[in-house]
């Protein structure tokens, strides 16, 4: 594999935190072509309070998924537009036009971490 396509296939992570609360998460950032393509496909599922962020996206599909996801929509100051829970595997389809992007996570996870629409996610500096 060629230098350039090893750095493509290499995923940055960030740690997110809800403003005003003790909500955290890691979540791998997809945002390239391949990477958003590929997305979760033929994954398996994420542990708790992980997540891939994809970006820019405002769709998904759950074609080649092996598991459920909740899908949460993002603008661009990081707010929550749109909650989608049990995302299910092969038959899955979401939308939320005005999203910049969005994070999916194993089925569960948005209920599990307390996410509501309405919520800003702001980047964490790593100590």
């Amino acid at each position: 594999m060629d230098e350039k396509r090893k750095k493509e296939a290499i995923m940055e992570t960030q740690t997110f935190q809800v403003e005003g609360t003790n909500i955290t998460l890691t979540a791998r950032l997809a945002t390239n072509f391949w990477q958003r393509f590929r997305g979760l496909m033929l994954s398996r599922p994420l542990p708790p309070a992980t997540g891939l962020l994809i970006t820019p996206c405002n769709s998904i599909h759950m074609c080649f998924m092996r598991f459920a996801i909740d899908a949460v929509y993002f603008d661009q100051q990081g707010k929550i537009l749109k909650i989608t829970r049990h995302l299910r595997p092969w038959l899955g389809l979401s939308a939320c036009w005005h999203a910049k992007s969005v994070l999916e996570m194993t089925a569960g996870q948005a209920d599990a971490l307390g996410l509501q629409t309405g919520q800003i996610f702001t980047f964490r500096e790593q100590k």
